[in-house]
């Protein structure tokens, strides 16, 4: 047991790095993967919740279903915050008014292909025929984990890409004015500029 798990921790350790290098990939950033990958927490709560719910044990279809929620929960937010870079990069809208007009565009898509999901995944969630122990908590974690995850991008993603927005323009200006105030910064005059006033006078 305690190697199934050791494995199954290595399995979802890799499978984190695996999405995190594939969305980097695609969005040429390493910023705005981790904003989407802050979905996999959530999805990992709800899971759990669920698991909890239907008293059923973190067995290995749990796990498998853990598993596979860390693939599945990561479509939210790319459609949300894609749609925002796009809004940023070709129409010139400020982060803030992209991921505001971006919610309301990516809102059905994300309800749909939730909503797909869940009722896939329902007749094996409710399934008591032969097998069944094993495949119902995999499809039990994945619903509470898409269901979660859906409910809760739609408000913790959004602010997260706004905070990461945000920092990405405070942090030059605050370079900016760390330089200023050190030697040879704008900020005050250096000790050349002191010297060499020195010999003029």
């Amino acid at each position: 047991m305690n190697e199934t798990n050791q494995n199954m921790a290595i399995a979802l350790l890799l499978g984190v790095i695996f999405i995190y290098i594939v969305l980097a990939s695609q969005f040429e950033s390493f910023v705005h993967p981790l904003t989407i990958m802050l979905t996999l927490p959530l999805a990992l709560v709800g899971g759990v919740v669920g698991l909890f719910l239907t008293n059923n044990t973190m067995a290995m279809g749990a796990l498998i279903g853990i598993v596979l929620l860390m693939g599945l929960v990561t479509k939210n937010a790319i459609l949300l915050i894609d749609r925002a870079i796009v809004h940023v990069r070709d129409h010139g809208m400020t982060p803030f008014a992209a991921i505001v007009t971006a919610g309301p565009e990516r809102l059905r898509p994300i309800l749909m292909t939730s909503a797909a999901m869940v009722l896939g995944m329902l007749p094996t969630a409710v399934s008591h025929g032969e097998g069944s122990e094993f495949r119902a908590p995999m499809a039990i974690a994945v619903i509470g984990g898409v269901v979660s995850s859906t409910l809760l991008s739609l408000i913790v993603v959004p602010v997260f890409y706004l905070a990461i927005e945000n920092f990405k323009h405070w942090l030059p200006k605050t370079a900016a004015k760390v330089r200023a105030f050190l030697p040879g910064g704008r900020g005050r005059p250096s000790v050349a500029s002191n010297e060499a006033a020195s010999s003029a006078e």
